[in-house]
């Protein structure tokens, strides 16, 4: 069908009231329908991960449109990272999992642009994980002890590594999240933790008192040996109150180093 044709197949929109006479409605491109369509596919699993998208011209044929506009559909779907395009005649389009980094990324810029703190960030943290930590040790799961315990084992093994301990480190507390089996929380807590482990990062490639920063570090990581082997003998009340009081010494320990905690996220 032309270009033309598919505009026309967009829904009808209802007759405006007497009220909203003269609003102007926006009709959404070409492009962001054959988009929309796109993604639909990818969010509703019927094209999966890895998947090549048709040749250009089929995608052209199937949706009857032009390939700059066909093109464009292709760059709002890469800046969602729900595609990758390869350009050249081996090229073509490859169907990506949607990824949480994208989300944080934007959470981040709106976050800086807002002039949040670091501190910001770890209090809000503060509110979502140790409920998390709770819930993990209610569970009592081996499985997941197990998974903890090899979390604090990379751990040990980085202790003399500041950016490789930081990770480490960071990912326990993903980890922490993860075994609560709540996307929601998954979600949320992965945009919070994004934010934190860049902020994290750069915060200890930038640390001059060595011996400060490794004093921190141990205790972090010696309040996560704590934290499993309370989840390990199913001690809820206490798992949650030590992750808060962990957390809430992250901030105090960040936000004093200097006046500036600004979140400065961008590359």
């Amino acid at each position: 069908m032309a270009e033309a044709a598919r505009a026309a197949q967009t829904p009808t929109l209802p007759a405006p009231s007497r009220a909203r006479v003269g609003r102007q409605v926006r009709v959404p491109k070409t492009a962001e329908l054959v988009a929309a369509h796109l993604r639909r596919q990818i969010v509703r699993g019927e094209l999966q991960p890895g998947d090549a998208l048709p040749p250009e011209s089929g995608l052209m044929e199937q949706f009857g449109i032009s390939r700059p506009t066909l093109r464009e559909a292709f760059r709002v779907l890469e800046s969602e990272s729900l595609i990758t395009v390869r350009r050249g005649a081996h090229g073509g389009a490859r169907v990506s999992a949607p990824d949480s980094d994208v989300a944080a990324r934007f959470a981040g810029l709106i976050l800086e642009y807002r002039g949040a703190t670091l501190g910001d960030t770890y209090r809000a943290a503060a509110v979502i994980e140790p409920p998390c930590a709770r819930q993990v040790a209610a569970k009592n799961s081996p499985a997941d002890i197990k998974r903890l315990r090899d979390a604090v084992a990379t751990e040990k093994a980085a202790l003399d590594d500041p950016l490789a301990l930081v990770e480490a480190q960071d990912a326990f507390h993903a980890l922490l999240i993860e075994l609560t089996g709540n996307q929601t929380l998954i979600l949320l807590c992965g945009m919070l933790r994004n934010i934190i482990d860049r902020a994290n990062a750069s915060y200890t490639a930038g640390a001059t008192d060595a011996e400060a920063q490794k004093a921190q570090a141990l205790k972090g990581h010696r309040a996560h040996v704590r934290l499993v082997g309370l989840i390990e003998s199913g001690k809820a009340d206490e798992a949650e109150k030590l992750w808060q009081r962990h957390i809430s010494s992250a901030d105090d320990v960040v936000n004093s180093a200097g006046p500036k905690t600004l979140l400065e996220l961008l590359d």
